[in-house]
Order: C-alpha cells, then sequence, then structure tokens
C-alpha cells in the first residue's frame, strides 16, 4: 500500500492539482472520488489553500489525492450570474486583501459591499487596498476620502497604494506578514503589479487596462498560491468582474454588515429586516448618520439578489 504523504494545495486547474509537500517539493496531482459539502453545489472539489493528504502512482511525477482535511474557512462565489452552483476561490484564509480603484477601472461600492458580505458570512477577515493613487485627480481623492470613512467606521482596515510611487507597499507588507492571503479584485486593479513589487521574483504577468472599456485584463487564469519570502503565502485569483453571493439565507444579510449588527439588537421586532418596519433601530442609525447610507442602500440591494426569491424593495426605501 502506497505511503500517504500531506501537503498544501497551491494551484487548481479544475482537474490538475499542484500540491506542496511538507519537504518543499511540488508534485501534480489528480483527485479521484467525490466530494460534497452540506448546501453546496461546487464546481471544483479541491481549492487553493487547501490541506490534502495523497499516495504516490505508478508515474513518479503524479500523486493521486486521497483525502481533504478540515477547512477552517473557505470563500464561495456563483460561478456565472445566473448559475445555482457555486466555485470555491480558496480556503483557510487568514484574511482576504480586497484591491479596489476610484477608476481605470472603477470599483462600484456595491461590489465590495457585496465581496465583503460574502467574507462575513464565511467568517474570513477583511482589508481594503485603495491602489493606483497615483493616477488620481481632486474628484478621485475625495471619493477616496468618502470610502475610507464609510469602511474605516464600519470596522474594516483601509490602506492607500501606489506601484509606481511606492506608496503604501510597506503597510500591506505589515499586515500579511505570517498569514495566507487572498488578494482580490476587478482584472485591471493592480493585483499582479503589486505582488511583482512586493516579491519580484515570482515574475508575475502584468496586464494592461483595455483602452475600450477600461476594464482590466485578465493576467491569472487560474487561483494560484505563492509563498512569501517575509512569511505566510498570497493566493492571487483571476480578476472578477461580479460577485454573486450565496451560502446564506436573506435573513442573515444584515449580520453580515458589522455596523448594522452592533445597531439591530435595538429593533422592535426580532426578525426586522431594516427595509421599512416601525422601531427599526438600523434605519434609525443610518437617519443619524452612524450608517452609512450608501452601504444601506447596497444592503438593499443585495436583499434582490437574485440568489435569493426574487423580491423588489425599491419602493420600500426610506432614504434615496
Amino acid at each position: 500500500m502506497s505511503l500517504e504523504h500531506s501537503g498544501l494545495v497551491i494551484q487548481s486547474t479544475g482537474s490538475w492539482y499542484t500540491v506542496l509537500d511538507d519537504a518543499g517539493s511540488r508534485i501534480n496531482c489528480k483527485f479521484k472520488g467525490k466530494y460534497k459539502i452540506s448546501g453546496i453545489k461546487a464546481t471544483n472539489p479541491i481549492a487553493v489553500g487547501d490541506r490534502v493528504l495523497f499516495v504516490d502512482t505508478e508515474d513518479a511525477n503524479v500523486g493521486l489525492i486521497t483525502k481533504i482535511l478540515p477547512r477552517s474557512n473557505y470563500i464561495v462565489r456563483k460561478s456565472t450570474k445566473l448559475s445555482k452552483v457555486e466555485q470555491i476561490i480558496a480556503s483557510n484564509i487568514d484574511i482576504c486583501l480586497l484591491m479596489v480603484t476610484i477608476n481605470r477601472p472603477r470599483t462600484s461600492s456595491g461590489f465590495i459591499d457585496r465581496y465583503l458580505t460574502c467574507n462575513e458570512a464565511y467568517h474570513i477577515p477583511s482589508a481594503l487596498v485603495f491602489n493606483k493613487i497615483d493616477l488620481y485627480d481632486d474628484d478621485d481623492m475625495q471619493r477616496l476620502e468618502e470610502l475610507q470613512n464609510i469602511y474605516e467606521n464600519a470596522g474594516y482596515k483601509t490602506f492607500r497604494t501606489s506601484v509606481v510611487e511606492n506608496i503604501g507597499l510597506d503597510d500591506v507588507i505589515n499586515e500579511m506578514k505570517g498569514k495566507t492571503c487572498l488578494f482580490s479584485g476587478h482584472s485591471g486593479v493592480g493585483k499582479s503589479a503589486f505582488i511583482h513589487a512586493i516579491q519580484p521574483e515570482l515574475n508575475l504577468k502584468i496586464g494592461d487596462i483595455s483602452q475600450v472599456h477600461e476594464k482590466g485584463m485578465h493576467t491569472t487564469t487560474y487561483a494560484t498560491m505563492y509563498a512569501l519570502s517575509f512569511g505566510g503565502f498570497i493566493i492571487d485569483t483571476p480578476g472578477i468582474k461580479e460577485f454573486g453571493l450565496t451560502g446564506f439565507e436573506r435573513s442573515e444579510v444584515a449580520e453580515r454588515f458589522p455596523e448594522m449588527r452592533k445597531f439591530q439588537i435595538g429593533c422592535r421586532f426580532n426578525n426586522c429586516m431594516h427595509i421599512n418596519e416601525p422601531g427599526c433601530a438600523v434605519i434609525q442609525a443610518v437617519e443619524d448618520g452612524l450608517i452609512s447610507e450608501e452601504r444601506y442602500n447596497n444592503y438593499l440591494d443585495i436583499l434582490q439578489d437574485e440568489y435569493f426569491d426574487v423580491v423588489d424593495y425599491r419602493d420600500k426605501k426610506k432614504l434615496l
């Protein structure tokens, strides 16, 4: 019987998995069997970040994964906008660094809030990295100030960075040391350029911005994990255009907004959805400026996600 080895999945291409074993060697592995998570219909049974057991095969260069070890967490998104099937992006994550840009390309607060909501649901700490600040004009800087205030007041760390001018990179590195960091965001926000700046020996491909739509050109095809020279790992993910929520109920969405979670205990009704109910402490906090109106309206938009039963709350919005 073949001896079992343990290792870390550092790349997944759908049918093949690159595993870093405990001796530091890389082994190409396949997975034979079925693996299901309760409530999840995943396209990929194994994700980058998984710890696995594998055995040798007759081909000395190929291993066979026999077991996926328990995960501390994982993050899931819908495979496509209308799909009921999910994709596990990565697992065993210590922090998600969501890289966003004010323009070239623009990252909407709606996208940010969907991503943060999903991270909260799967118990993944998050921070925002506002990149390309060297390109911002006065209006962009004003918007940057607004967004940093919104998210810091909600309880998230934020960073300002510019790879071109070497601004803020050390602050982000200090946050990453010794952790497994998921790096995500739209294509074109500068993820690969940032990773190249802090770990040039990885020699990552850096893409350009499409001049037609000012959208990023994909430079990462599959999620890949890299060891960091200063300790820890970074998981570079393909650029995400949209983020479909999955894996929890509409009634749980407010729980995924830390600032709303703090106030909702004061609502008159235990099942308050914070839409137009009397005695809603969350709505009152929005009116008092204690919760961002922009974040609140993004919350209402999330409630209309097609993942849930379709309900139109637009006529019920109190604070537009």
